[in-house]
């Protein structure tokens, strides 16, 4: 049985007077987020927070920490070996590779080392169940971006060996294996969609049992990979073209050929990809309280390329009175901006589940964040709300069974037939 630490949301609901009925809906998602199993498929790290002085059991600056994820009741996160793409020689595929490999150590050191009683490495759904009914945390690990392989292909079963349980082909940029969504800002394609070295990189997840990720690649790339795979395929944070048009999301067509494969989408809270255009303008009338309250303390605000060629005593000081800045204008925005212009919200984030939904059927949607990878919504902008949006889906009519499908059912089952496949081949 997980701990939901809300004690303090439920005494706000209280103090502002809620109905019957809204209580009861409270009261009835509570109940539903203690039991079902919640499972975000994609939280960024940075190696810095996996030693022993800075660490997932402190609070942290980071959107994902122990202390959050007790406190929100997400039990479940899979935690990303993220790569950025560079260039495709030797020496780029080294540096990626040793990237890669600090983070697959820094997660080991978290479930191994640092909190081995309170959150546990899971590679399969029984697994994830196993350790949720113990009461710890369970950690998965995707990988993002498969240029550190570079061209040998065995570096992908070492990565499954190592914990991995997805990848995806690509990040922002072409590389070895196929084209990435970025493809449409300029027009320009390197395979136009799989490479030769990207078809192998399929048969191989296949056979081994990573599920491969479709969150990145270009759509052209995605619909091959849907043809080939013998398995179903998974986008680990990826929402609904058809609600907003970015290459990050996914169109209508790849849906329903992903519904089709019997794969899964995770709908992603990241607001630039909810509602770019909300968000861009909320940014605005945020940027423009944070403008005013630094010209109080005499600060003018500059990009981050200038604050880089500080010296480090400029840096500090101007960071110090940043943060001033910062906290004199939360209180303007959550008063004056959010009223008059809304940021995109937990609200507007189910309503892309609604749509995928209602386009390919419950069974191939589910939920994640991108934290500390720019993702979060106004009342899910980190782990510690989570229980917000199992209370929207509640509000919304879903039912127990639907918000436990939502939040892992579904991607456990793809995990399983992706596994069940590699055991046939």
């Amino acid at each position: 049985m997980k701990k939901l630490l809300t004690t303090s949301l439920l005494i706000v609901l209280m103090l502002i007077g809620c109905t019957t009925s809204e209580q009861e809906i409270f009261n009835k998602a509570m109940d539903i987020h203690e039991r079902v199993i919640t499972a975000d498929t994609h939280v960024d790290i940075s190696v810095s927070n996996f030693i022993e002085e800075t660490n997932y059991t402190q609070r942290l600056d980071t959107q994902v920490d122990l202390p959050k994820m007790e406190e929100g009741g997400l039990d479940v996160a899979w935690l990303v070996v993220y790569t950025g793409q560079g260039e495709l020689t030797e020496e780029g595929y080294a540096a990626a590779y040793e990237n890669a490999d600090a983070k697959f150590n820094a997660i080991h050191r978290l479930t191994e080392e640092i909190a081995p009683d309170r959150i546990e490495l899971a590679t399969t759904s029984d697994d994830v169940r196993r350790i949720a009914a113990e009461g710890k945390k369970v950690v998965m690990i995707g990988v993002e971006n498969a240029y550190p392989v570079g061209e040998d292909l065995s570096r992908i079963e070492e990565f499954y060996n190592r914990g991995a349980r997805y990848m995806s082909l690509t990040h922002n940029g072409h590389n070895q294996f196929g084209d990435s969504n970025t493809g449409e800002r300029d027009d320009e394609w390197m395979h136009n969609g799989l490479g030769d070295l990207g078809r192998e990189a399929i048969a191989e997840m296949n056979r081994l049992g990573i599920m491969i990720d479709i969150s990145h690649p270009a759509k052209t790339t995605n619909m091959q990979t849907m043809e080939l795979s013998e398995a179903p395929v998974m986008a680990s944070h990826s929402s609904a073209r058809g609600m907003y048009d970015h290459s990050r999301n996914l169109s209508d067509e790849e849906l329903m050929m992903l519904k089709e494969n019997g794969g899964v989408v995770q709908t992603v809270a990241f607001r630039g990809y909810v509602d770019g255009e909300k968000h861009a303008a909320w940014q605005e009338a945020s940027r423009t309280v944070l403008e005013e309250e630094a010209e109080k303390i005499g600060l003018e605000l500059v990009g981050w390329g200038d604050i880089r060629d500080m010296s480090e005593e400029e840096r500090e000081e101007y960071m110090e009175l940043y943060r001033t800045a910062q906290d004199n204008a939360e209180p303007r925005i959550e008063n004056e901006v959010n009223i008059n212009t809304p940021p995109v919200s937990v609200s507007d984030f189910v309503d892309h589940i609604d749509y995928m939904v209602d386009l390919i059927g419950i069974e191939h949607v589910g939920i994640s964040s991108d934290f500390d990878g720019g993702g979060g919504v106004y009342n899910w902008m980190d782990a510690s709300e989570t229980f917000n949006v199992t209370h929207e889906l509640v509000k919304r009519g879903y039912t127990e069974e639907q918000i436990e499908m939502l939040w892992s059912g579904n991607l456990l089952r793809v995990l399983d037939e992706v596994q069940a496949v590699a055991d046939e081949l």
